[in-house]
Order: C-alpha cells, then structure tokens, then sequence
C-alpha cells in the first residue's frame, strides 16, 4: 500500500493530479462501455442513424412488390372498412398468383373467423326461415375458400408474438428446420410468452409462417428487425426471413453464433449478419412508393402483370387508420409494410449493413491510444492548438467510422472513443479552470470601474454568450391572431387609450395561458402573440401542452367576452365579441440568440416555423379556430380530438402537408358528436382524393342534415367550391390530392 502510494506521489508530481485523475477517468469509461447503459447505446444509435441519412441504400433492383391495403382501397363500396370477407382477400391471392407471384405473405394475422362466413350469418340474421339457414350452413366457409386459394399458391401467413395471447398449439403444422453451429443461438433470442396464430384451415394451408413483430427501440425508431425469434416455446423466423426461406425452397434455417450471440442466419444460397440477438441491422432506403400496388388494383385486374411476376409480394396496409406507420432512421413515417420490403430488398441485393464482433476492439483501442495522447499532450498546447488537434482527432474517427459504413456496410462506433477523449479533455480544461479563478478575480476587479457589475460578471463567467448563434431542436411553434382587429380598431379612432388597455385585457389571459403550460413567448405583434415551446428548457410533452394551452386560450376569451358584454349591457355601448385564430406545427428549428452584433434577443426561426404562421392565417378559411400540422397532430392524438381538414401545398413550400383541426380535448374525441363530425369528414375527403365529386358532394349534402352541419359549414363551403372547380377543369393526373394554397 505505501509503495502505491509512493507511485501515485510521483506520478502526481511529474504530471499533475489532473493527468492522474484523467487516466482513472479512462478506465471508468472502459468499464461503462463495457455495461453498455441504454443512454450510451442511444448514442451510438442516433451515429449510425445519421450515416443512414446521409448515404441511404441505393435501390439496384425491386424485388419486392406491395400490394397496399390503402386509403382508395378502403373507400370502394366493395369492400369497406377492414377486415374484408376472406373470400376477398382468397381473390387477390388468386390474382397474384395467376400473375406470377413469387410468394405472398400477409403482414395481418386472422386470429378469428371470418364475421362474415354463412354459417355465422344463419346464427345471426333472425329473420332467416329455416330453411335458409340450413342452405347458408351447407356453403363453404369464407375461411375455407382463403385457405384453397392459398393451398393453390406459395403463401406464408403473419403472427405475433406478445405478452397477453396464448396460442392453441397445433402439432400437425409443419416446423421450420434448424440447424445450429457453435453454440446454442435460442438463449440470445427475443423471447415472448405468448403467440396469436392464423385460424387453424389457414395455417394448414400456408406454406409458411413468421412473425411479424417489429420492436422499435427506445425512442420508436425501427432500426433492427429480429430475424430469428422465441414465441411460446417455439423458435420462429420473422415474416421476411421466412418468404425468403419458401422462395429458396430451403427447408431448413442455419444459425450460426458463439459466445457472445447470434452471428448469422443462412439458408440456402445466402447468409445474412445479425446482431447478438439475431437481429438484422437495416440498411434503408428512402421510401419508395414505386413498389405499392393499391389491393383494389389487384381485385380489379388493373395490375400490369410485370408488377407481380417474379417478385416477393407484401400484402400490407399504408392507411393512417389502420395504425401500422413506423418511424425509421431516413424517413418519419413508414408503412410498417415497407419495413418489411426494404429487409427483403437488402437481403435479395446483398446490401445489407452489420455491426461486427471485432467493432467493440476497435473503440477500445481507438479510446485508449487517442484518451492517452491527450494526457500527455494536452496541457502543453494552448486552447487555439487544443481546439485543431481536438478536431483533427474528431475528423480522424468519424471519417474512419463513415469509412467503414460507406465501404463495407460496417458499423463502426466513434462515438465511444469520442466521448471517452472528450471526457478526459474537459477535465483537463477544468482543472485549468480552478488555476484561472484568479485570474478571473483580477479581471473583475479591473473592469468594474468601466462597466456596471452585470456586464462584468456576464464577461467574466461566460462571455460566449454575447456571440451569435442558436442551436437545432424539434419544437412545437404557435401563432396566435385577434380575428378582426381592423373594424375593432376602428372603433376606437377617439379613444386610443381605451384601444391599449383592451388589447392588455386580451393579451394578458393568453400569455398567463401559454406560460402556465411550460410555453415561451416569443414576441407580440400588435394584437399576434408568437411563442413556442422545449425551449430553452427542454419539454418533452411539448405538442401536447402547446395543444392544451391553445384550448385554455379559447376559453379564456369566452370568458372575458361574456365579462365584455355583461359591461356592455351596464354601460349602454356597443358590444363587439373578439375571437382568434391559432396555428400550431412542429419540426426541427434553430433556436438561441438572433439579432446584430449590438442588440439581439432570444428568439426562434426555420421553415417549420413559417408553417406555423401561414396555419394560423388559414384558420378563418376551414372554420376551426385551432389547426395544427400533422407532426403535432400525430404526437396529440391519443389525447386531444384530432380532425383531418385537407392536404395542402402552403406557398413558399414544395413538400405538401396534411393539416387537421383541434375541436376539443379527450372528453370531446370520445363524444359520439365528435365522431359523426370526424366520420362525416374522413368520407368526404375519401372521395374527394379519389376524384369521385360527387360522391364528395354526397357526403357533403348528408353532413348538412346532420346536427353537425354548423360546425363543418366553412369546410363543405371550401370543398364545394374546390369541386365545382375541378368538375369544369379536372386535375392533372398526377394529382395526389394536394391544394396549392395562394395565400400566406
């Protein structure tokens, strides 16, 4: 013990307690790495995401075709809501079969019988004689008819794994073959306790079965797919990996891993790289609506053959109400369909990206030699000198890093020996710190005369913060306008003082509204509040109480318009109601201090922040006082009344964006009245993007009987004249049901 510390003392002396301290520093992040906590994997994650972005796969072919349950297929009389009769569904495997599908697989499970089978039909319906109930038992069931058609074809059948279903094993249905070499795979697998299966006639029909189960990661991003996995005791491919097991025509899977996990999975012809657990880091590609084919396409024949034939298909669904959108590292919003696609696209193609065993050697050695450079370098260099060779350093590891990526499909982490020699680094300038309080303090003391206390402690503590700049994060921005302010102005030519302290009366309760709910107000623009929220301090609800505090804003003006007019009433004036228009949106923004080198403010800009503005400005247009963009809408639907208003082009942008309204809080999204008006609405706007006008004018005439026609008059209003337009002067035909809107 006396010689360690004989050593410590030597070692402190020759080169510092700062350098000893930075080499136990090293080690502790040796040993964190190793743990691997969920924030340093979060870390690493958020790299390789960016990699994706930037250089996303490059589609070489399209082997994979999805046949799309989508919103068009949804709205034909045919077929209606989902789930369709299986004889429906029997139909478009015949079709795809006849025009030279591959295999098919079905990213659904039917875990029931179908509703609409005869002999359910002959128990249900009381009108029936008996003699037609024993002519609809005698048909064949709507399951049976799906069952021959898939019998007919190569079909493999989606299930789920999850916690609450239990499965009624059936030990005739054929297992997929495995084989193991080196050490046994299953303990490194996802396991869940429970299994939903197909009705037994259609798992007995299907040439394959496989999960579908798609795990996003903390943040809800998918980037792996479990390939291999352990569903109530049996061991499972995943959907993709099993189309491709059946269109190989291997009967057997090869797992290899060793003691640290799952290495790979091969069948015949080709082997694929997993991570420990057997799963397959995806290499994206951007969205790609090329390879969907709408479902009632197919039914109809109006498929061209070169479509199917030869290709692996998909049946999916991209429709929003049918909840099936994952967000991937190159695109928000991805039918959970093509997550499917672009794996079997990157395993057909070879283009597939992995994380090797030997990656975790190379950040260590990586950390180690560059975290004992800065040791022992670090302090003789000054802080121009330091900040060079730092991003020098940073250069060398992140373009080895996107080296490996973009040359061999490898995921190599910088950001582990990058934070390891950041941390040694920072603590170099910490100690540095405590020798520079005193220089400090002399500052202070030479300045004070010259500039008020403030500004010299401002100066001393961090003068960086008299210096430009801003930083990027995802916020929710809200405009918020006085509707009428001109001929309420007016009123008050001979009375500006009354004009002032009306506007103070009004713009006090909205400011109290958004502050109580963690909001920043940015400016005031005469009778316009701007203002925004997670920043600068960090919010993670932040859609939802920008939504509440826009309601909250209504509310107070509804009360201080009856306060208003009760004082209108007392005093004999004329009363004059006031009412807003408030535009909400969220998305990626630059927030910090903007102005001149003399005079700036904290403040926020960026494109998302511009749509935000014109939202607000075409609130009066729809008749809704809230209308928000569809980021903030899809983060608040769980909890506010959400309606969809129209998909829109807003000058000044080339990406069209669906906007909806805020018509009230969960109580109202669960009202029965709220659901006619959202019911009325989705149908309206189905056929409208579907170019059937009348049909669209249909839907509108129905909604004007109902006891919601008030509150949609504004919207039918729009859409009528939107029509009658496109009635005498059809759309292009590349129309995707965007409105160009002309005004800000």
């Amino acid at each position: 013990m006396k010689r360690l510390k004989a050593i410590r003392r030597w070692f402190a002396r020759r080169f510092g307690y700062a350098r000893l301290v930075c080499v136990a520093l090293l080690i502790g992040i040796a040993a964190l790495r190793i743990v691997d906590p969920a924030p340093v994997q979060e870390l690493r994650v958020r790299t390789f995401d960016t990699f994706q972005a930037l250089q996303p796969r490059q589609k070489t072919a399209r082997p994979v075709t999805i046949v799309d349950i989508d919103e068009k297929s949804l709205a034909d009389p045919r077929l209606g809501q989902w789930p369709w009769p299986r004889t429906r569904l029997a139909d478009i495997v015949t079709n795809l079969t006849r025009l030279g599908a591959v295999v098919i697989a079905f990213d659904a499970v039917f875990s029931e019988p179908d509703r609409l089978n005869p002999d359910i039909a002959a128990d249900t319906f009381s009108s029936l004689d008996e003699e037609m109930r024993a002519r609809l038992r005698q048909l064949p069931s709507n399951d049976s008819i799906m069952a021959e058609a898939i019998k007919n074809s190569r079909v493999v059948l989606g299930e789920s794994g999850g916690p609450n279903v239990r499965a009624d094993l059936n030990e005739k249905l054929p297992v997929t073959g495995l084989a193991m070499l080196g050490e046994e795979p299953q303990p490194f697998m996802f396991m869940f306790p429970g299994l939903l299966r197909n009705v037994p006639v259609l798992e007995e029909a299907a040439a394959g079965r496989g999960l579908f189960t798609i795990r996003p990661e903390r943040d809800g991003i998918v980037r792996r797919v479990p390939m291999i996995m352990v569903a109530q005791g049996i061991t499972m491919p995943s959907l993709s990996f099993e189309m491709l097991r059946v269109a190989s025509g291997s009967g057997t899977i090869l797992i290899k891993a060793d003691k640290a996990g799952i290495k790979s999975l091969g069948l015949k012809g080709f082997a694929i790289p997993t991570d420990l657990h057997g799963q397959l880091w995806i290499h994206y590609a951007r969205r790609d609506p090329s390879i969907y084919v709408s479902a009632v396409d197919v039914l109809d024949g109006r498929v061209p053959a070169d479509r199917i034939a030869g290709k692996l298909i998909v049946i999916g669904t991209s429709a929003i109400g049918l909840n099936d959108i994952k967000t991937t590292p190159v695109t928000p919003a991805m039918p959970g369909v093509e997550v499917h696609a672009q794996v079997l696209e990157s395993a057909l193609t070879g283009d597939v990206v992995s994380q090797p065993n030997y990656g975790i050697g190379i950040e260590f050695f990586a950390a180690l030699i560059m975290g004992l450079l800065v040791i022992a370098f670090a302090p003789k260099f000054g802080p121009i000198t330091l900040v060079a060779v730092g991003g020098m350093f940073a250069s060398v590891l992140i373009g080895t890093s996107w080296y490996f990526y973009s040359q061999h499909r490898l995921l190599i982490d910088f950001t582990y020996p990058l934070m390891s020699t950041t941390a040694i680094y920072l603590t170099l300038i910490f100690s540095a710190f405590v020798r520079e309080q005193q220089q400090r303090r002399q500052i202070r003391s030479q300045f004070v005369q010259y500039m008020s206390p403030a500004l010299v402690e401002q100066l001393a503590q961090s003068p960086e913060r008299l210096v430009l700049g801003g930083e990027e994060r995802e916020m929710t921005i809200m405009f918020s306008d006085m509707r009428g302010f001109t001929s309420i102005s007016e009123t008050y030519k001979s009375n500006p003082q009354g004009l002032t302290a009306l506007m103070n009366r009004f713009l006090t309760p909205l400011s109290n509204a958004i502050l109580a709910r963690k909001g920043t107000i940015d400016k005031y623009m005469g009778d316009a509040i701007m203002a925004f929220w997670n920043a600068p301090l960090d919010d993670k609800q932040h859609q939802l109480n920008a939504c509440d505090a826009a309601l909250d804003m209504l509310e107070r003006v509804d009360d201080l318009n009856r306060e208003r007019e009760q004082e209108a009433k007392d005093g004999g004036h004329v009363y004059v109601p006031l009412n807003i228009g408030v535009g909400l949106n969220t998305g990626s923004c630059v927030v910090g201090n903007m102005g001149s080198d003399v005079r700036f403010d904290y403040s926020v800009f960026g494109d998302s922040v511009n749509l935000a503005s014109r939202l607000e400005g075409q609130s009066k247009e729809y008749g809704f006082p809230i209308i928000v963009g569809s980021k903030t809408a899809l983060a608040v639907k769980e909890k506010f009344a959400i309606l969809e208003l129209d998909f829109i082009m807003v000058k000044g942008k080339k990406e069209p964006e669906v906007i909806y309204a805020i018509a009230g809080r969960e109580d109202v999204a669960n009202s029965g009245r709220f659901q006619r008006l959202r019911n009325l609405t989705i149908e309206m706007l189905a056929c409208y993007r579907g170019r059937d006008w009348d049909g669209a004018l249909a839907a509108i005439e129905r909604g004007r009987k109902t006891d919601e026609a008030q509150t949609l008059q504004y919207l039918y209003r729009l859409y009528e004249a939107r029509i009658h337009a496109f009635q005498k002067e059809p759309p292009p035909d590349d129309w995707n049901g965007a409105f160009a809107l002309t005004t800000k």
